[in-house]
């Protein structure tokens, strides 16, 4: 299906440009998103009428767009989270959930906007962007902790999701009695006899 492009859209082309998409795609995203228009000569005519009115609010849009951007650039913001010793989510960190994120930190965007390919189930800092406009995009840093403690760890850059055994420390001081001059482990009966000397 040929359509008319109504605004800037990735991998299609720019506003006014008329190209060929697959039905489906045009008749479930980009005509009731009012994205495009089917590429008819009353459209064609129309959308030249209403071309100027478009790029104006196109650019009034931008502008918004990277006043917030300018805003948002390096900010960090914090999930707290269930997770298992290994670092292993219970559930996972979700485009709504970042959405909600941003939206408490004083910035209003919607979940159509985080631009993620798969959830988070991981702790760690994670860089996601974020589509502000169809020409303005911006990456955010989102740190998915335990505890508020724990996400200013990883934010200082420790690696949280390491296991620590309080008995480490006693096992290495047995390993070196049970080892010869040599760094080699004695038999039992030379330990014996290294014990009764």
């Amino acid at each position: 299906m040929q359509v008319i492009l109504l605004e800037r859209i990735g991998r299609l082309g720019q506003m006014g440009d008329v190209v060929k998409v697959r039905d489906g795609f045009a008749r479930n995203f980009l005509l009731p998103q009012g994205k495009a228009l089917r590429a008819t000569k009353d459209n064609l005519s129309r959308f030249e009428g209403d071309r100027v009115q478009l790029e104006a609010r196109n650019l009034e849009l931008k502008k918004e767009a990277d006043a917030v951007a300018v805003k948002l650039k390096g900010k960090r913001f914090t999930a707290i989270r269930q997770a298992s010793d290994t670092g292993q989510l219970y559930g996972s960190v979700s485009t709504r959930d970042i959405s909600d994120l941003v939206t408490e930190g004083g910035f209003s965007i919607g979940r159509a906007q985080v631009m993620q390919d798969r959830p988070i189930k991981n702790l760690g800092v994670h860089e996601v962007r974020l589509s502000l406009h169809p020409e303005v995009e911006i990456r955010i840093a989102v740190n998915v902790a335990r505890t508020p403690e724990e996400a200013e760890r990883q934010a200082r850059g420790e690696d949280t999701t390491m296991l620590r055994d309080p008995y480490d420390a006693d096992e290495s001081d047995t390993e070196e009695d049970e080892t010869g001059e040599d760094g080699l482990e004695l038999s039992s009966s030379e330990q014996s006899a290294e014990d009764d000397a």
